[in-house]
């Protein structure tokens, strides 16, 4: 598995980031948002979840069932009636991560992530696999990455250095049917993780200050 940017022990078996397999649920449809220059509150708040709502989380030590996240599991309620916000920093990058997909709109959350000259990256993943990623800097879009549409070899040299560097880091997992330069589902994932220094453990994550919020 060519994941140049990731230590063994921080990938499952499908190549999906493990501190975010081990958060989320049995077949998860999530949202990973990553923004330089921002904290934590502040970027739930962007986002659109009440400032009232938000709290300090320490993690469950595992899920009561396939289909509750942690962040769910922490806030004590049912799948399915609400989303569920988990985030914290680590370095100059603020991560989000939506158990639900409710936060992803287009490039609007991407861009307001970027506002005042940050830097952010939106990568999603639905129960349907479909996989993509936005980056924004400055509050406007600079490239959307569609997994369908991307070819490795074609369409890495195109992109702004720092995302080129989080692909070249992320790396693929390929199937054996896959054409020349293809890519995985779930490099927008590790992309979004490189880019934003998350080659990292759930336990890595459970020493960071955390906070969790109902969304939706």
């Amino acid at each position: 598995m060519p994941t140049p940017g990731f230590p063994p022990s921080t990938l499952d078996s499908e190549g999906t980031p493990i501190w975010i397999t081990d958060l989320a649920t049995g077949d998860p449809g999530h949202v990973l948002h990553v923004a330089r220059g921002i904290e934590p509150a502040e970027a739930l708040e962007v986002l659109g979840a009440k400032p009232g709502l938000i709290q300090s989380c320490e993690l469950p030590d595992s899920k009561p069932d396939e289909w509750t996240s942690l962040p769910c599991a922490a806030l004590g309620i049912e799948p399915g009636t609400s989303a569920a916000l988990l985030a914290g920093r680590v370095g100059e990058w603020t991560f989000v991560y939506d158990d639900s997909g409710f936060t992803c709109d287009d490039d609007a959350a991407t861009k307001a992530l970027s506002a005042d000259g940050r830097t952010a990256a939106t990568s999603a993943y639905t129960i349907n696999a479909d996989a993509s990623l936005i980056y924004a800097v400055g509050g406007e879009q600079v490239e959307w990455v569609d997994v369908d549409d991307l070819n490795l070899e074609e369409d890495l040299p195109g992109m702004p250095a720092e995302l080129r560097a989080a692909f070249e880091a992320a790396g693929n997992v390929p199937t054996e049917d896959f054409e020349p330069g293809q890519a995985d589902g779930i490099i927008v994932m590790r992309a979004a993780c490189a880019l934003a220094g998350l080659a990292l453990t759930l336990e890595d994550i459970r020493r960071i200050p955390l906070l969790v919020v109902p969304f939706g």
